[in-house]
């Protein structure tokens, strides 16, 4: 999985825009409801938040407080300090955080929790307990997709193809999930849930 971030990482923020292969989708809303989740995001409480995978730091910089983030893909973290100087960055593996218990107030991550099985899930929920004592998840509302989960293919501007496991969720589904928490946003494609850990 790690060689597939590799290679998005230069063009992985074009999802997010809209732009390059993702130019022609007919994804109605899409842009007032990015502006919606960065809204959500920025309003959360300022703390010490450690973002996990978190990629190109689309969603980083929009955190408040001091914020670390982790992500296993080299290129996608050097994408990630041009577009949040101000947080920190480490590599590392999000199954196994190189920090210690009781290091943040917050874990925060955006749509990676949706990608992993359910022996990854289990693994990243203990982790996210061990390091922090709350937990926001953005990921991929249900409310646009006719299935819970799916072998995604992504197509990347080189012509590579890659698979990649991805669930969808609704608000009370990835609450439960989670262990109890607060839906903070749950709009056509994107979902915001705040647990304690």
């Amino acid at each position: 999985m790690r060689e597939y971030y590799d290679a998005r990482a230069p063009e992985y923020d074009e999802w997010y825009l809209g732009v390059g292969l993702f130019a022609e989708r007919d994804r109605a809303g899409w842009e007032n409801e990015l502006e919606v989740l960065f809204d959500t995001i920025r309003r959360m409480p300022p703390t010490r938040t450690l973002d996990v995978a978190c990629g190109t730091g689309f969603l980083t910089r929009h955190l408040t407080g001091s914020v670390v983030g982790v992500d296993a893909s080299a290129r996608m973290l050097e994408q990630a300090a041009g577009q949040a100087p101000k947080a920190t960055f480490v590599q590392g593996d999000a199954l196994a955080l190189p920090f210690p218990n009781d290091s943040f107030g917050r874990l925060f991550t955006g749509h990676f929790y949706g990608h992993l099985d359910e022996a990854d899930r289990a693994r990243f929920l203990a982790e996210a307990r061990r390091v922090a004592r709350e937990l926001v998840v953005v990921d991929a509302s249900r409310a646009h997709s006719g299935i819970d989960e799916e072998m995604s293919r992504r197509v990347l501007n080189d012509g590579s193809s890659w698979e990649v496991f991805k669930r969808y969720f609704t608000g009370a589904g990835l609450a439960a999930e989670l262990g109890g928490g607060e839906v903070l946003l749950e709009g056509h494609w994107f979902l915001v849930v705040r647990a304690p850990v």
